[in-house]
């Protein structure tokens, strides 16, 4: 008989948003009569239409495809050069950072990026995540095997969990130990909050020292309000040597459902082999979205390089402006309840400490129950979420302000 992976059998028993998923949906079928009222705030799903700019240059490449002498079939696995180009060119080089267009791979999201890294690292590295984190990371190297068993809280042995919480402003301490993989997400998800130059600084002197490597999660860096806050890693003196980054057009341009993000392997960055020499990732990543991956589609790149010109950037701004607004409504009204709020200031999710006595899960049955509205809750981020709740600030203008109504008339 065929075998297993036996690793899966180890994850716990429902990724985070499918349950929120089926206990919106038991609800729906429970109340059909009321059904129709509900918010969804809970997954950091988009709602505001594609920029036109998007639009336009998906529907010309779509023409293009409709001629036989523009026709195109498959692409380069790691992108089209002009996707690569402006990316390199816009996101960094114009702001001082350094990155070459072939340090750039095109994926269709950085959920997948994320978990797909692990194909080019090998056993027995040791992890470093963040709790809460992005369920992503921490069941992607349960997949791979890299992995105890979960205990009673959901901790995972083999995993260094760095708790991030309200006293150390949800940015980690620095390991007192070695570790190997670091997994760090800012501006957050879920927490909302934002690492500051130096703390990020101090991260990289850290994975230099101990030739660990940080994979960083900049998908939301776009949110970012306060210029002083870092937008990548590479902002950092020596983060090339020690940094992978991932970022996403899901959020920023409305890519949820078209799928387009890109992640970003420096040359110079380096592992070492079972023999201890050491070998660039550049190339190893390469071969694997060469081997695995076949690049996202001609259209979709086309409408991602349309986000880098002068509409398309000013339409990115409106988008982030509306949201960044929802994110200030939900902040005030949890505030003018008298809950504890973090952030929603450069990030569109908004972090609320739960109402005393009650549990992160029993505050979301509360808000889906009472309120109609669908929020994230905290626990299902990892242990040190629990006694918190995440409200997405992804909505109509019209559904916040009727959420905020909720809010207060629920708590």
């Amino acid at each position: 008989m065929a075998r297993l992976n036996d690793h899966y059998l180890k994850l716990k028993a429902g990724y985070l948003f499918p349950e929120i998923g089926r206990r919106v949906k038991a609800f729906c079928e429970d109340n059909p009569d009321t059904a129709g009222n509900l918010i969804r705030c809970g997954i950091g799903d988009v709602t505001e239409p594609l920029p036109a700019a998007a639009r336009e240059a998906m529907k010309s490449a779509v023409d293009e495809l409709g001629k036989k002498e523009s026709f195109r079939g498959y692409g380069p696995e790691q992108g089209y050069d002009f996707l690569r180009a402006a990316i390199a060119e816009g996101d960094y080089r114009e702001r001082g950072i350094e990155v070459d267009d072939d340090e750039i791979f095109v994926s269709d999201g950085s959920k997948c990026d994320t978990g797909n890294i692990l194909d080019i690292f090998g056993a027995g590295n040791r992890i470093a995540i963040t709790d809460p984190v992005y369920p992503v990371y921490v069941d992607t190297n349960v997949m791979a095997g890299n992995t105890g068993d979960a205990d009673e809280s959901g901790a995972y042995a083999g995993i260094h969990y760095m708790p991030c919480t309200a006293e150390n402003n949800f940015v980690p301490e620095i390991p007192s130990g070695k570790v190997d993989l670091i997994y760090l997400c800012y501006p957050n998800n879920p927490t909302g909050a934002t690492a500051t130059g130096e703390q990020l600084t101090a991260w990289v002197e850290y994975a230099r020292a101990n030739d660990a490597i940080i994979l960083y999660d900049a998908a939301y860096q776009a949110f970012i309000q306060d210029d002083s806050i870092p937008r990548s890693i590479y902002q950092v003196e020596g983060a090339r040597q020690c940094a992978i980054e991932f970022r996403s057009f899901s959020k920023n341009g409305g890519f949820t459902g078209v799928r387009c993000a890109f992640t970003v392997v420096p040359k110079e960055l380096l592992a070492e082999d079972a023999t201890g020499q050491k070998q660039s990732l550049h190339p190893l990543w390469s071969r694997r979205q060469s081997t695995k991956f076949n690049s996202v589609s001609y259209p979709v790149q086309r409408a991602a390089e349309a986000l880098y010109s002068e509409a398309g950037k000013e339409q990115v701004s409106q988008l982030i402006n509306h949201y960044m607004g929802n994110a200030g409504l939900l902040r005030d009204a949890c505030a003018e309840i008298g809950l504890s709020v973090h952030g929603g200031e450069n990030a569109p999710y908004v972090w609320v400490a739960c109402p005393a006595g009650i549990d992160s899960w029993g505050m979301f049955d509360r808000m889906l129950n009472e309120a109609k509205v669908v929020i994230t809750p905290g626990a299902g981020f990892g242990s040190a979420g629990e006694g918190f709740f995440r409200i997405s600030a992804f909505n109509s203008r019209e559904n916040v302000e009727e959420v905020c109504r909720r809010l207060k008339d629920t708590l």
